[in-house]
């Protein structure tokens, strides 16, 4: 079952939101300050995706999945088709609060999102992601879950800094 058009709650009461409101900005922004992994920019970014999603809903392209326990936000991700491609999609974020990663949630929130890309007709899921050593955790999550390094773009970011782009047929 995916969250397409709806939200639901599974057996160990987590639950997955797909409906964007307008606090989740605020909650966003704190999640990726305290991951310490994001620049104040980008940072600033995700959290006008949120708003952009809330003023324009699915014309703005970009879907959202929050993954919730009662009274508690405990990771998001925003993905989206690429336009000009027949089922790429993009996982532009997803986080999980910092107090809670290593459980398993964020493997959980991907499969989740993998799920609902799908069923909006992805074929391919992309993630973009940081070079840099301080980004290891997170390239091999990546590669945990699945996901090919399809390209790495050296230098893209800043000198030193390239782009690894991982790939997974998710369709």
């Amino acid at each position: 079952m995916t969250a397409s058009s709806r939200d639901r709650t599974d057996d160990d009461s987590l639950r997955v939101r797909a409906r964007v409101r307008a606090t989740d900005r605020q909650w966003v922004e704190r999640v990726l300050q305290a991951t310490g992994m994001f620049r104040d920019d980008e940072i600033e970014i995700a959290g006008d995706l949120v708003d952009e999603r809330i003023a324009d809903g699915k014309g703005s392209g970009y879907h959202f999945l929050f993954l919730e326990t009662v009274g508690e936000t405990l990771g998001y991700s925003c993905f989206g088709p690429i336009p000009l491609t027949l089922g790429s999609w993009d996982l532009y974020w997803i986080a999980v609060d910092p107090r809670r990663q290593g459980t398993g949630l964020g493997r959980r929130l991907l499969r989740d999102t993998e799920e609902e890309a799908a069923a909006h007709g992805a074929r391919k899921l992309f993630v973009d992601t940081s070079g840099r050593a301080q980004y290891l955790p997170t390239r091999s999550f990546y590669e945990g879950c699945g996901y090919s390094e399809a390209a790495r773009l050296i230098d893209f970011y800043a000198p030193g800094d390239d782009k690894v782009i991982y790939v997974r047929d998710v369709g």
